[in-house]
């Protein structure tokens, strides 16, 4: 496989993730992290990183923009909840498996 369509490939499969976690909004940050050890701001970050490797000014709001199809405020205010004792007792176990994202975290 050429490296153009690789890449064409691996963007599909971004917005396919992107668009599949718009539509969950009844599925928390805090548990994806508790789960998977990443969330829609570690994706956030994740653009970001990737632009700034090719020189693309992109500020973490404008790509969380991206993520959340919408500011991130207004998701917050939309679909947030407040994390329970529990949710919160294994975001902090889980910590050390959580995302890495360089210059981000």
């Amino acid at each position: 496989m050429d490296d153009k369509t690789r890449t064409e490939l691996e963007a599909a499969a971004f917005r396919g993730l992107r668009d599949h976690l718009r539509r969950r909004t009844d599925v928390q940050n805090i548990d994806l992290m508790n789960l998977s050890g990443f969330c829609r701001n570690c994706l956030s970050k994740w653009y970001v990183a990737a632009a700034e490797e090719r020189g693309i000014d992109i500020s973490y709001d404008e790509s969380r923009e991206i993520v959340y199809g919408m500011s991130y405020g207004e998701w917050k205010e939309k679909h947030q909840t407040e994390a329970s004792d529990e949710q919160k007792r294994l975001y902090e176990e889980t910590k050390p498996l959580h995302a890495k994202i360089a210059g981000h975290d």
